[in-house]
C-alpha cells in the first residue's frame, strides 16, 4: 500500500487550527504528532516546523498527554540538533511554562473549592508516581465529605504528577547533549526547585539517582556524536553547580543520605577538575558536610569538617584583603563570622568522644577492615592526608590561634576539660557553661555529646586521686543543670559501656555502694595508662591530665629509672668512665674518617648499581606498559565490537518489537472497529471483558451471533406481550369507537370536499400564471433562432473541414509509419535469420573441434594402452628367462647336493692335516676351476658362458640321465616361492668392482678369472610392490639351508672340499689346500707348532 501523503507545516498546522476550532483537540493531537513523527518531516524547515511544535506541545499539556510529548520532542530534538539549537530551546521552556501554569493553575482551584480550609502544603501524597490505592478509592466512594486531602488528590495532584514526567522527560531528551547542555542543566535546577517547592521527596531521589546515571553514560559513550566531555573546565563547572544545588536541596529536604551522596559525588567532579574550585562553594561544601557528619553522630569528622571550614574562610578573608581573589568567588566573611566559626571548631572538638567506639577490648587490637574503609573514603571527601583526630585537631586549633577568636564560655569549657585538673569541682564548672550552651540553638545540640566527655574527664581524673568512692558522691559530683540532669542508671550505663571497651577500669558493688578503680600494677588495660590512643579517639600521651604516676606505670618504668640513675651515678663517680667514654668516641670518629673514602666509593658504586637497576627497571616498566598498551587497545576494540553488536542487537530487537506493537495496534483498532459496528447494529447491550487483547475474529463473530439470538429472543418476548396487552386493549377501543364513526365519517367528508376544492383552485391559479410565462417566453426566443440555426451550421461545416483536412494528414502519417514498421520487420527478421545461421555455424564448428579432440584422445589413449602391453609383455619374457634360468641353476644344485648326500655314506678316511710345505700339485686338466660332473652330461654355467663369448652354440643336453653314483637321491624340493626385501651383493647386478674371490685369486696367480655369468636383469614383481627382486629359489647359494656333512659332525664343509673333489687351483690355503698328511697318532697340531 502506497504511504499517505505528506503534507506542509503550514497546511498540517492549519488543519489542526480547524479541529480544535470544532472542539476536536484529540484529533488535531494525532494529526500533529503523526506529521512530527513522520520521517518525511526531516526535511522540512524549522522556521515552519516551530509553530506546529508549540501547537503540539499545548495540545499535549492540555490533554496530559506525556508519551506523546515525549515522542514527539525526541523526534524534534534529532531534526533540529544540528541546525538551530535555540528553536529546542524555545519549544521545551514553552513546554515547561505550560506545565508549570497548569500545576498554579489547579493549586488555585483547589483553594477555590475549598476556600474555607486553610492552604496546604502538597505534602500528603507521597509519590506522584504511585496509582491510587483501593482503599483511598473506596474511602471516597462511601464518604460524602470532601476533605482538603481528597481535593488535592483529585486536582492538584495529577498536574504535580505531569509536570514532574515534564522534568523528567526534558532531562531524558537532553541527556549526554554537549550543543544542549545548559538547558540540561537549566532544567535540572528547575526541578530541584519544584522538590524544594513541594517537599518532593521521593521524587527527588528519583531525580538525584537520574541525574547520576546520565553521568556514568556520560563517561561510557564518549565517542557519540554531541557527547559532552567532562574534560572542558566550563562542563564541568555546570555540572557541579547542578551537584551542589542538589546538595543544598538535600539538606534542605533533611534527606542526609541524598545529601551524602550528593557530596561524593560532588568530590568525584572535583578529582576530574583541572582547576580549583571557588571558596564559595568549597565553603558552602564544607558547611553541608558538617551538617550531615552531625545527623549521623560522627563527631570526629564533624570536627574535622569544621576545622576545614574555619581554614577556608580564613584563607578567602586573606585573599580578599590581598586583592587575590574577587568578593564574587569568596563567601562573605566578617570579625563575627569567624568568631562564630572559631567557637563551633573548638566545640566541636571539645564534642568528640573520649572512649573508643570500637567493638574490641586491648591496646593492640586490630580495627575492623570495614571502618578503616569507612575513614578512608570520608578523609578524602574532607581533603586531608591522614585520619584526623582528637588530638591533632586540638594541635591545629592552638596553632592558629582559635582560642583568642572563640566565646568566652568556650575558652573556659576547654580549659576545664583539657587543662585543669579539678575532679571534685568539673562539674560544678561546666554546669553554668552548659547552661549558656543549651540557650544557644545552634550550639544545643552539643550539649549530649559533651556530657559524655565530661563524665570521661571526671572518672579518669577521680582514678588518679581514689582507690575506691561511694557511688552517692560520684552522683553527687556528677550534677548538670536541668534539662541536661543525668540520672543513676545512665552514670552506671555509661560506666560499663567505658569498661567493656577497655577505656575504663571500674567494679561496682551495689551491696556496699562502693565504685573501685582497678589497681593492679600488672594489668595492661588502657585505664591504667590513660591517654594512651590504642582504641581511644585520642592518640598522644597528653591527652589526660596527669596527676601523679600510676602504681602500674611505676612498675614499668622501673627498670628505665634504674638505668638512668646507675649512668649519672657512674658519670660522678668513675673518673676512668667518661675518659672511656671519650676514648670510645675518638676511636670511633677515627675509624669514621679511615673509612669514609672507602664508603664514598661504595656509595658512588651503589648509586651507579642504582641507576643501572633503574633504567632496567624503567625499560622493563615501558615494555610492559607497552604491552599492557596492546591489550589494551585489544580490549577496548574487543569492547567496542561487543558494544557494536549489542547495539545491532538490541536495535533488531527494538524494531521487531516495534514491528509487534504495529501489527498489535492494527489488530485492535480492527477489533475495536468491529465491536463499534457490532454495538451499531444491535440493539441490545454486549458484554465485553476488559482486556480486548484477548479477542479474535472468531470470538467477535461468537459474540455478534449470541447478541443476535439475544435481540431476537428480546423481540420475540416483546412482541407476544405487547400482542397480549394490545388484544384486550384494541377490542375495548373499537367497541367504544362504534358509537362515533358514522358521526366522525361524515365530518371528514366535510373536511376532505373542503380541502379538494382549495387545492383546486390553487392548481388552476398556478396553471394559469405559467401558460402564461411560458407564452410570454415562446415570443421572447422566438427572434433568436433564425440566428442560431445560422451559427450552428456555420460551426458544423468548419468543424466537418477541419476534421477531414486532420483526417487526411493522419491517413499519410499513418500510411508512411505503416511503411517504416514494415521496413523495421523486415530488417529484423533478415537480422535474426542472419544471427541464427552465425550460431548455428558457431555450434557445428564447435561440435566438430570436440569430436577431433575426442577422437584424438581416444587414440591417444589406444596408443598409451599399446604401450602399456607391450612393456607389460616384455617384462613378462624377461621374468620368464630370468625364472627359467633360476629354475635350471636350482635345478643343478640340487642335483649336487644329492650327490654330496650319496656319497657321504661310504666310510671315509680321516685327512692328514700335517702343513706341508711342498707345492701343490699342477691339475690335470686346464686352468681354471675344476669342473663337476653334472647330470646327463651337461656343461656348467661357465662353460656355457665360455662358449657364448667364443660365439659357439651351447650343446644340447642329454635326455638320458646320468648314472648315479650313490643310492637314489630324495625327491627335488618344489620350487620355492619368491621374496621380496634384502639381496645380498652377489646376486646384485654386476657386483663389485672388484669382483670375486675366485677373480682375485685369479688376478694373484698370474691367471686369466673365469667368465662371470650375466646376471639377470633387475624385473619389478607385482607382490613386491615394485622393488627389486632377483629370481632365486633360496638363499644365495640357491638352497634353503647349508648343507651338512656328516664327515665333520654337521660342520660347515667349504664347495670345494665337497664329495671329495679335488681343490681348485689359485685358492687360498685355508680353503683350498689342506694338510695331506697328519701327524703321528693322527692329533691335530696347532698352527703355532707347525
Amino acid at each position: 500500500m502506497a504511504p499517505p501523503p505528506h503534507s506542509k507545516p503550514e497546511n498540517t498546522l492549519k488543519r489542526a487550527q480547524e479541529l480544535i476550532g470544532v472542539e476536536q483537540q484529540q484529533a488535531a493531537l494525532q494529526l500533529l504528532h503523526e506529521h512530527v513523527t513522520s520521517k518525511r518531516t526531516r526535511n522540512s524547515p524549522i522556521a515552519s516546523l516551530e509553530p506546529v511544535m508549540i501547537l503540539f506541545v499545548e495540545l499535549c499539556v492540555d490533554l496530559r498527554k506525556g508519551k506523546l510529548a515525549k515522542d514527539g520532542l525526541y523526534q524534534y530534538k534529532n531534526t533540529a540538533q544540528n541546525t538551530n539549537v535555540g528553536t529546542i530551546e524555545t519549544v521545551f521552556k514553552r513546554f515547561i511554562e505550560l506545565a508549570e501554569q497548569k500545576v498554579t493553575e489547579a493549586q488555585a482551584k483547589a483553594d477555590e473549592v475549598q476556600s474555607s480550609l486553610e492552604p496546604s502544603d502538597d505534602k500528603n501524597v507521597d509519590d506522584l508516581e504511585a496509582t491510587e490505592t483501593p482503599e483511598s478509592i473506596l474511602l471516597s466512594t462511601v464518604s460524602g465529605e470532601q476533605s482538603r486531602d481528597r481535593t488535592d488528590r483529585a486536582i492538584v495532584t495529577p498536574w504535580l504528577k505531569f509536570l514532574w514526567e515534564t522534568y523528567r522527560t526534558v532531562l531524558d531528551i537532553f541527556k549526554n547533549n554537549a550543543r544542549l547542555e545548559l538547558m540540561y542543566q537549566s532544567t535540572a535546577h528547575q526541578a530541584f526547585q519544584f522538590c524544594s517547592k513541594y517537599a518532593r521527596k521521593t521524587e527527588f531521589r528519583r531525580l538525584c539517582e537520574l541525574l547520576r546515571n546520565h553521568l556514568q553514560n556520560a563517561a561510557k559513550f564518549s565517542s557519540q556524536m554531541h557527547a559532552i566531555n567532562l574534560s572542558d573546565p566550563d562542563t564541568l563547572q555546570r555540572h557541579l553547580d547542578t551537584r551542589f544545588q542538589q546538595l543544598n536541596v538535600a539538606v534542605e529536604l533533611e534527606l542526609w543520605q541524598e545529601a551524602f551522596r550528593s557530596v561524593e559525588d560532588i568530590h568525584t567532579l572535583l578529582s576530574l577538575s583541572k582547576r580549583p574550585a571557588k571558596n564559595i562553594m568549597m565553603a558552602n561544601y564544607f558547611e553541608k558536610l558538617t551538617r550531615i557528619f552531625l545527623v549521623s553522630e560522627n563527631y570526629l569528622f564533624h570536627a574535622a569538617a569544621y576545622s576545614r571550614y574555619y581554614n577556608l574562610l580564613r584563607q578567602s578573608a586573606a585573599a580578599v584583603a590581598s586583592g587575590q581573589s574577587p568578593k564574587k568567588d569568596n563567601p562573605a566573611v566578617t570579625e563575627a563570622d569567624m568568631t562564630k566559626a572559631a567557637s563551633f571548631v573548638l566545640l566541636s572538638a571539645l564534642a568528640i568522644p573520649v572512649i573508643s567506639t570500637s567493638r574490641s577490648r586491648g591496646a593492640l587490637v586490630d580495627v575492623d577492615e570495614a571502618r578503616k574503609n569507612k575513614n578512608s573514603r570520608l578523609t578524602n571527601l574532607l581533603g586531608m592526608s591522614q585520619a584526623p583526630t582528637r588530638a591533632i585537631l586540638f594541635k591545629d586549633a592552638l596553632s592558629k590561634g582559635l582560642l583568642k577568636r572563640a566565646r568566652p564560655e568556650i575558652r573556659d569549657l576547654y580549659n576545664i576539660l583539657e587543662v585543669d585538673f579539678h575532679p571534685l569541682s568539673i562539674c560544678k564548672k561546666i554546669s553554668p557553661i552548659l547552661s549558656q550552651i543549651g540557650a544557644d540553638e545552634g550550639m544545643e545540640k552539643y550539649v549530649g555529646p559533651l556530657q559524655q566527655v565530661i563524665l570521661t574527664r571526671l572518672f579518669q581524673q577521680l582514678s588518679q586521686v581514689y582507690d575506691s568512692v561511694e557511688i552517692k558522691f560520684v552522683l553527687g559530683l556528677a550534677q548538670f543543670p536541668e534539662p541536661f540532669h543525668v540520672s543513676a542508671g545512665t552514670i552506671e550505663k555509661f560506666i560499663m559501656n567505658g569498661c567493656k571497651k577497655g577505656d575504663l577500669a571500674i567494679r561496682t558493688d551495689h551491696a556496699t555502694g562502693v565504685l573501685t578503680f582497678d589497681s593492679d600494677v600488672f594489668s595492661s588495660a588502657k585505664a591504667m595508662h590513660p591517654g594512651s590512643g590504642a582504641g581511644s579517639a585520642e592518640t598522644e600521651s597528653r591527652s589526660v591530665q596527669r596527676l601523679q604516676s600510676t602504681p602500674a606505670e611505676i612498675v614499668r618504668s622501673q627498670l628505665t629509672r634504674l638505668a638512668k640513675s646507675l649512668f649519672v651515678t657512674c658519670q660522678y663517680v668513675d673518673p676512668s668512665f667518661n675518659s672511656e667514654r671519650q676514648r670510645n668516641k675518638e676511636a670511633a670518629l677515627a675509624r669514621a674518617k679511615e673509612g669514609a673514602e672507602k664508603e664514598h666509593q661504595e656509595i658512588l658504586t651503589r648509586r651507579d648499581i642504582i641507576s643501572q637497576k633503574k633504567e632496567a627497571a624503567l625499560k622493563a616498566q615501558q615494555a610492559k606498559d607497552n604491552e599492557e598498551q596492546t591489550k589494551r587497545l585489544i580490549r577496548q576494540q574487543q569492547i567496542k565490537d561487543e558494544e557494536a553488536r549489542r547495539l545491532a542487537e538490541e536495535q533488531k530487537q527494538r524494531a521487531d518489537a516495534r514491528i509487534k506493537a504495529e501489527q498489535k495496534r492494527i489488530q485492535r483498532e480492527e477489533m475495536e472497529k468491529q465491536i463499534k459496528e457490532l454495538k451499531a447494529t444491535t440493539k441490545v447491550d454486549i458484554e465485553l471483558p476488559e482486556d480486548l487483547d484477548d479477542l479474535d475474529s472468531q470470538r467477535i463473530r461468537i459474540l455478534k451471533l449470541q447478541a443476535l439470538e439475544r435481540e431476537k429472543n428480546q423481540l420475540g418476548e416483546q412482541l407476544r406481550i405487547a400482542g397480549k396487552r394490545i388484544d384486550h386493549l384494541e377490542r375495548a377501543y373499537r367497541k367504544e369507537e362504534i358509537k362515533h364513526l358514522k358521526t366522525d365519517y361524515e365530518k371528514q367528508q366535510e373536511e376532505d370536499l373542503a380541502a379538494y376544492e382549495k387545492a383546486k383552485a390553487e392548481e388552476l391559479k398556478e396553471s394559469e400564471e405559467r401558460h402564461k410565462a411560458d407564452v410570454e417566453l415562446k415570443h421572447r426566443l422566438s427572434r433568436l433562432v433564425s440566428p442560431y440555426q445560422t451559427f450552428v451550421k456555420t460551426v458544423k461545416e468548419q468543424r466537418k473541414a477541419e476534421f477531414e483536412k486532420r483526417q487526411k494528414i493522419a491517413q499519410k502519417e499513418l500510411e508512411s509509419k505503416k511503411a517504416a514498421r514494415v521496413k523495421e520487420v523486415k530488417e529484423r527478421i533478415a537480422r535474426e535469420k542472419r544471427e541464427r545461421e552465425e550460431a548455428e555455424r558457431r555450434q557445428r564448428e564447435e561440435e566438430e573441434r570436440e569430436r577431433e579432440e575426442a577422437e584424438a584422445k581416444a587414440k591417444a589413449e589406444e596408443e598409451k594402452k599399446a604401450h602399456i602391453a607391450e612393456l607389460k609383455a616384455k617384462r613378462e619374457q624377461e621374468r620368464a628367462a630370468a625364472d627359467e634360468v633360476a629354475r635350471l641353476q636350482r635345478q643343478r644344485e640340487e642335483e649336487a647336493l644329492a650327490r654330496r648326500k650319496a656319497g657321504a655314506g661310504a666310510p671315509r678316511a680321516v685327512p692328514d692335516r700335517t702343513f706341508s710345505r711342498e707345492p701343490a700339485a699342477e691339475p690335470s686338466s686346464a686352468s681354471g676351476p675344476p669342473k663337476i660332473a653334472l647330470p646327463g652330461g651337461k656343461p656348467s654355467w661357465r662353460e656355457r658362458e665360455a662358449m657364448k663369448a667364443a660365439g659357439q652354440a651351447p650343446p644340447a643336453a642329454s635326455t638320458s640321465p646320468a648314472p648315479a653314483p650313490a643310492p637314489a637321491s630324495p625327491a627335488p624340493e618344489a620350487e620355492a616361492p619368491k621374496r621380496s626385501g634384502y639381496v645380498p651383493p652377489a646376486l646384485r647386478q654386476g657386483g663389485a668392482p672388484g669382483g670375486g674371490w675366485r677373480e682375485r685369486e685369479a688376478s694373484g696367480s698370474g691367471r686369466a678369472p673365469p667368465a662371470r655369468a650375466e646376471r639377470p636383469e633387475r624385473t619389478e614383481s607385482p607382490a613386491t610392490g615394485g622393488r627389486f627382486e632377483a629370481a632365486r629359489g633360496g638363499d644365495r647359494w640357491g638352497s634353503d639351508r647349508k648343507p651338512a656333512s656328516p664327515a665333520n659332525a654337521g660342520g660347515y664343509v667349504p664347495p670345494g672340499a665337497r664329495g671329495g673333489a679335488p681343490p681348485r687351483e689359485g685358492e687360498g690355503e685355508r680353503e683350498s689346500r689342506p694338510p695331506t698328511q697328519a701327524p703321528a697318532g693322527g692329533k691335530y697340531v696347532p698352527r703355532h707348532l707347525r
